[in-house]
């Protein structure tokens, strides 16, 4: 029997990014109708986390807006970490902050982190279409420093934001290279507020690419769907499984609404497949 590993976010600080991506309601340039916050208490988030792991959750990231880290969020997310760790010692904590430093990684990893996810997004030829303020590069090198310092590396992208086909070989191709532990697909989901006004794949393109990257990575332990789920294959999740999906987002994402785990559970079931019980059972 299959199993499919649960992964929860925590959105710990929302909608402040002076970043301009077309994909992102986090930007405050597009005034996006977003619920706006800084810093999440320790007692939340782990109230939240332990939600997230009575849903079978195993990987809980742990998610701040912004280009990348700096000293007070480092140092936050650490805190958290350390808090987690002692209180939930089973769940796989992923940090997702933006750019980062080998230094900046080393420090995570050695309070508790153990993945960094950090997607790439789309390719690296694309990307100044969809954002100028940063570069596609500095989120390559972030990647690098990742695999340098040791920890496991989820990096991913978004699809259907308007790339052509040539794109999408070209983001995997880049993901090949840089061979990660997990790789989130997300499929793009429009807001009034965004410059990007519709997605621009269907069903048929998105299982397209989940079987193109499952046959280029043969050996992925983790092939996710994320964002854009819902959109794409609601009622119709076994397709994106049989396709060599392993791996969901359960709840909330970061500004959009997913499905409850409860549900999520109750469809795991009803095509017979089991929860993961560690990141190797899958």
């Amino acid at each position: 029997m299959k199993s499919i590993f649960l992964c929860a976010i925590n959105n710990l600080r929302s909608g402040s990014c002076s970043e301009d991506c077309k994909f992102c309601t986090q930007s405050i340039r597009y005034k996006a109708k977003i619920q706006r916050y800084r810093f999440k208490n320790e007692s939340s988030v782990i109230k939240e986390a332990q939600v997230a792991q009575k849903n079978g959750a195993l990987g809980y990231c742990l998610v701040t807006d912004g280009k990348g880290l700096d000293d007070i969020t480092t140092e936050y997310i650490a805190k958290l970490a350390r808090a987690l760790k002692q209180k939930l010692p089973q769940l796989h904590l992923i940090a997702c902050n933006g750019t980062a430093t080998a230094e900046q990684l080393r420090y995570l990893k050695a309070n508790g982190i153990s993945s960094y996810n950090h997607n790439l997004e789309t390719s690296k030829e694309y990307y100044p279409s969809i954002c100028t303020t940063h570069s596609w590069e500095e989120r390559y090198k972030s990647c690098e420093a990742v695999k340098m310092e040791g920890l496991a590396l989820c990096s991913g992208g978004i699809f259907g934001m308007g790339e052509s086909r040539d794109d999408q070989k070209s983001l995997l191709k880049a993901l090949y290279s840089l061979k990660p532990e997990s790789i989130p697909l997300n499929f793009y989901i429009p807001n009034p507020a965004l410059p990007i006004t519709q997605r621009t794949i269907n069903q048929k393109e998105a299982l397209d690419i989940i079987k193109e990257t499952k046959k280029l990575f043969d050996k992925l332990p983790l092939l996710m769907v994320a964002g854009g789920r819902e959109a794409l294959f609601k009622g119709e999740e076994k397709l994106m499984f049989e396709a060599g999906a392993n791996a969901i987002v359960i709840g909330n994402y970061l500004t959009t609404k997913g499905q409850t785990p409860y549900s999520d559970r109750q469809m795991l079931k009803s095509l017979g497949y089991k929860i993961a019980m560690s990141c190797y059972d899958t």
